[in-house]
């Protein structure tokens, strides 16, 4: 059984709500159609049913089983106003309330807030910010997390290889206690694909071989994390080849159970996330699955606004999954 075939077993009959904000686009509706066709979950599209339901025939789509809420006629909008002044504590009115709530996303994660959908799907067509903004204001991050990290799967081969890379997505430049959150919470994503936790943070230079304040960062963070989670292998920092190639592991770090059998890997800020990622994906072959919002109190998923409908389709599932983790 390969990865997916994992996850929609796990969620299959749960009758997990998803919503999606973006419901007029193409990938979005191809997306959903299937997920309910499969019983994955129930997935709640936003938008007026009229001209959704024509899009949708225009485009081969039938969603006259799928639930349809819309922003500008919702029935509980004064009550949904209200939560939301209330989360937000003085820092919006009422008036100003009703017209952020009119936005997709923060409509959408509203429902996921008041629990009236269980999770969000979005950025199809927002970017990253439109999407996260109104998650960390309304849903915020899990008790004792900082901040929300961004992590993708990597995926290649018949035979599942597959690897967690974070924070390629959020972060800029976290500071140690930061990176070790990111590290942490990694290693929840890994275990909940599956992956055998084994996290490398990740270093220009290998226990010491190099001395800057970037290598003592993520020296320090690696102390952090293994005192927060000491549950799990958690080791650096260490460079690339050390935490993958066994051979380098045994001359650089021969003591480490995490060297050469890196299974997590933990970027010291985004640019090498984001630029790691992407040659993983163009040079090496790899599929990319994410970013996977982490930390949130509730799962909220970020498309890449280049995304297909299968990118729709398996981020769905993931998100679905998150809603089964357990801290």
């Amino acid at each position: 059984m390969d990865m997916f075939d994992s996850l929609k077993a796990k969620i299959n009959g749960k009758k997990i709500r998803v919503v999606f904000p973006e419901g007029y686009d193409e990938r979005i509706l191809g997306a959903v159609v299937r997920l309910k066709a499969e019983g994955l979950m129930e997935p709640v599209l936003l938008g007026n049913p009229e001209n959704l339901k024509e899009i949708a025939q225009e485009r081969g789509f039938n969603i006259n089983n799928i639930e349809i809420i819309d922003p500008n006629n919702y029935d509980a909008f004064d009550e949904m106003v209200a939560a939301f002044v209330e989360r937000r504590k003085g820092k919006a009115t009422e008036e100003q309330a009703r017209t952020i709530l009119r936005d997709e996303n923060y409509f959408g994660t509203m429902l996921v807030y008041q629990d009236i959908c269980d999770a969000l799907v979005s950025g199809a067509r927002h970017s990253t910010g439109d999407t996260v903004r109104p998650a960390l204001q309304i849903i915020k991050t899990k008790p004792g997390v900082r901040s929300t990290s961004g992590a993708f799967i990597m995926l290649r081969g018949r035979d599942q290889e597959k690897y967690v890379f974070a924070d390629c997505a959020i972060n800029i430049n976290p500071d140690a206690e930061g990176l070790a959150e990111i590290a942490v919470e990694s290693a929840k994503t890994a275990a909940m694909f599956d992956i055998d936790p084994k996290v490398a943070l990740l270093s220009f230079s290998t226990k010491g071989s190099a001395k800057s304040p970037e290598q003592e960062k993520v020296a320090e963070a690696t102390r952090l994390a293994q005192e927060k989670a000491p549950q799990f292998e958690i080791d650096g920092e260490m460079q690339f080849d050390t935490a993958f190639v066994e051979a380098v592991a045994k001359q650089k770090a021969p003591d480490s159970k995490v060297a050469g059998n890196a299974t997590v890997f933990v970027f010291p800020e985004i640019q090498s996330g984001n630029i790691g990622y992407k040659i993983a994906q163009r040079f090496g072959g790899f599929e990319a699955i994410g970013p996977i919002l982490q930390g949130m109190a509730k799962p909220i998923s970020d498309l890449s606004r280049g995304c297909v409908e299968e990118d729709v389709y398996k981020l769905a599932i993931i998100t679905a999954n998150q809603t089964l983790m357990e801290d």
